[in-house]
């Protein structure tokens, strides 16, 4: 027996399809009933590779009494956090709010009268451990409380509709000056700095932040170059990055980068080969870096690319060792035992492997070894073909000869398909906008700093399937299942598409695509006039989270400025707009990006720890850069590190010059050699820093 999330689009609704409660999806017929029947909304957010979310569906959502007392006294709602990001948002608020924290299940309690929370926390077990209470004893005192305490209720309620008010209402505009840029970057690199907290997240707004300060010298107690590195060998060497076919976990649960939480998402490895390309670009050339990218790109075509050129959204972090198993086990597709590797490798090789990566009999993760690199030197042939026989282990063949692997769909596709190799993680192939678009914006950088074809190919038909398919009746969608697109775009996916296509275009003009780079920058102003019409802020400045017509029933609408795992829609999107600006001479596009920076500036110098992304944003803004020549200069300069520049093809320049570089709205006078350019180019980068 099904309830209504079995005809879901998403595989995490419909992963609670079978549960005996009783689930509505979020929508407008759900609320209605809510408040009608008067019955308390127990909101649940998810993911689908969300490995305690999976742990909660297999327990509380799975039992019977617990499903009785839910379906009598609550009314039910279940959501997908990557569905709608703007509901989310607002309610993981809440909950720090509330408790301190957050995290994901996001489980949260809702008067159904207004849709204000009142209380809520994440995991929650069947029976008291873990120093938690009992699901159904949370239940049952909520209830309770909801039922007799109604003035410390609304209490509550009035105090975190306040709460939650007074969030989106920011202090007047302060002066964000040098001496303000300076603070913000700096702070980025001293958080990416702290190895000593208990997990490890790749953090990619924070570090290219910190790498983007490294350009001006500041005098600091920190050493931005030492510091960005080492963050960029975490990733390559530790085992958050899978040693065996590429691509990257999305952290790991200690500090010292060793076990990984072991799902793997597209926005992480886009912006991981990034910001490893922006690396390489800086001086940093590692062969671990490039072996990294490589990798993950191979990762990408093999497992995450659909047939359209579009890219799937996640990998599981568990997966089954056999098909008769009941529940998958976390890391199973990805770990070793130590007698498998003596079975597998001769015993030279077994000494080799050990002598690169921390390998003991005793493993490093629940008896088992999950790969993790000593040094970042090449790896040695013999090192590689230990690596192909693990890969062949795990997917049936070797490497070259897996070009692409189907997805596992769904548990029951997982264990009934006949795997060459081990079972592996259930793959979540719908396609959402805004992660495609941090893959196509690392492939770009990717492509141009390794001057590689084929990368920037990969990048082009994935931009090419969303500008395709998920524009419908001249509005933008978010994501889009086997061929349809569905719900309406939200600020991030705007943002970084459009950030993305400007890395498509700046991509192409070094390329032998270059007769594309107008297509990616008008496509770009197209997008960005919709995204001013429907999600700016006239009142405020800054772009809301979602569209009036589609958080038209949320309690109040954010914009999005604090970065995360992913970068703050307002800060891609001032950073984009002063791209435009430079690529189109327009000044109104300046004009908007001055105001966005005004409305987030008092969040910017009192906090600037909750946003990387708005300090890159100013950087572009003060020290914007457009430098005009030659196609094939573009080529020498556009490989270099650069991080608020713009190249722009000139072949109209004054006599005997070599190209021009214009700091904003005036223009140095005009190069006579390749060195007087990139001297000029040094210069412009970090003028207004001294």
């Amino acid at each position: 027996m099904t309830n209504r999330l079995a005809k879901s689009q998403s595989l995490y609704l419909r992963k609670h399809a079978e549960n005996p409660v009783d689930w509505w999806p979020w929508c407008e017929e759900a609320l209605e009933t809510a408040k009608r029947e008067n019955k308390l909304i127990f909101l649940s957010i998810g993911y689908s590779s969300c490995h305690w979310c999976t742990v909660m569906e297999n327990e509380a959502f799975s039992n019977d009494q617990i499903a009785e007392y839910l379906n009598e006294k609550f009314l039910p709602i279940k959501v997908d956090r990557e569905e709608r990001p703007d509901v989310d948002s607002i309610y993981m608020q809440a909950l720090q709010m509330l408790t301190g924290q957050g995290g994901w299940p996001l489980n949260i309690f809702l008067t159904p009268d207004d849709l204000t929370p009142f209380v809520g926390g994440t995991y929650f077990p069947i029976e008291p451990r873990y120093g938690r209470p009992g699901f159904l004893e949370v239940l049952q005192k909520i209830r309770g409380f909801y039922d007799i305490e109604k003035t410390k209720l609304n209490s509550l309620k009035a105090e975190m509709l306040e709460s939650l008010r007074k969030s989106v209402l920011l202090p007047e505009a302060e002066n964000l000056s040098a001496e303000v840029l300076q603070k913000g970057l700096e702070v980025s690199t001293a958080i990416i700095s702290d190895r000593y907290s208990q997990q490890s997240f790749p953090m990619i707004p924070y570090v290219e932040a910190a790498l983007e300060g490294t350009k001006f010298n500041f005098e600091s107690q920190y050493n931005g170059n030492e510091i960005c590195l080492q963050r960029g060998l975490y990733l390559a060497l530790g085992g958050i990055y899978d040693h065996v076919a590429g691509g990257f976990h999305r952290y790991t649960v200690d500090a010292t980068w060793t076990v990984p939480h072991f799902e793997k998402m597209l926005y992480d490895n886009g912006q991981i080969v990034e910001y490893l390309a922006n690396l390489w670009s800086a001086g940093y050339q590692q062969p671990a870096f490039k072996r990294a990218i490589i990798g993950t790109i191979n990762w990408l075509k093999r497992e995450m690319k659909a047939s359209d050129g579009f890219f799937y959204a996640a990998q599981d972090a568990d997966s089954f060792t056999t098909p008769d198993e009941v529940e998958p086990e976390e890391g199973a597709f990805y770990v070793w035992n130590y007698q498998t590797l003596e079975n597998l490798l001769t015993s030279e090789e077994l000494s080799e492997l050990s002598e690169q990566f921390f390998i003991t009999s005793n493993g490093n993760f629940e008896g088992k070894i999950v790969l993790q690199r000593k040094e970042a030197g090449e790896l040695s042939e013999t090192l590689e073909n230990c690596l192909s026989k693990l890969f062949e282990v795990r997917y049936g063949d070797k490497p070259f000869h897996v070009e692409t692997f189907p997805p596992a769909t769904n548990n029951q596709d997982a264990k009934n398909n006949r795997w060459p190799g081990r079972i592996p993680a259930v793959t979540d192939t719908k396609m959402i906008v805004a992660w495609n678009s941090l893959m196509i914006s690392g492939l770009a950088r990717a492509a141009t700093i390794f001057d590689n074809s084929e990368y920037l190919e990969l990048a082009v038909n994935a931009a090419n399937f969303i500008i395709t398919n998920q524009s419908v009746e001249g509005r933008f969608y978010r994501l889009n299942y086997d061929g349809k697109p569905a719900v309406m775009a939200q600020s991030e996916d705007y943002a970084l598409f459009i950030k993305a296509l400007l890395d498509l275009q700046q991509a192409s003009i070094s390329s032998s695509n270059s007769t594309n780079s107008n297509f990616w920058l008008e496509t770009a102003i197209k997008l960005q006039d919709e995204f001013d019409e429907f999600l700016w802020s006239l009142e405020a400045a800054g772009y809301y989270n979602a569209p009036t017509d589609v958080s038209g029933e949320l309690i109040l609408r954010e914009r999005n400025y604090i970065d995360n795992a992913t970068p703050a829609a307002n800060g891609v999107a001032i950073s984009n707009l002063v791209r435009l600006s430079l690529l189109t001479e327009q000044l109104h596009y300046l004009d908007r990006a001055e105001s966005a920076l005004n409305a987030f500036s008092s969040i910017m110098k009192k906090s600037p720890q909750a946003c990387p992304s708005l300090f890159v944003a100013l950087d572009w803004y003060r020290n914007q850069t457009l430098v005009r020549t030659f196609e094939a200069e573009i080529s020498n300069l556009i490989t270099q590190y650069f991080p608020t520049t713009i190249y722009k093809v000139e072949t109209d320049l004054p006599e005997n010059s070599v190209g021009l570089v214009c700091q904003g709205l005036i223009c140095k006078k005009p190069a006579l050699s390749k060195q007087e350019l990139l001297e000029h180019l040094e210069e412009s980068q970090n003028r207004w820093a001294k």
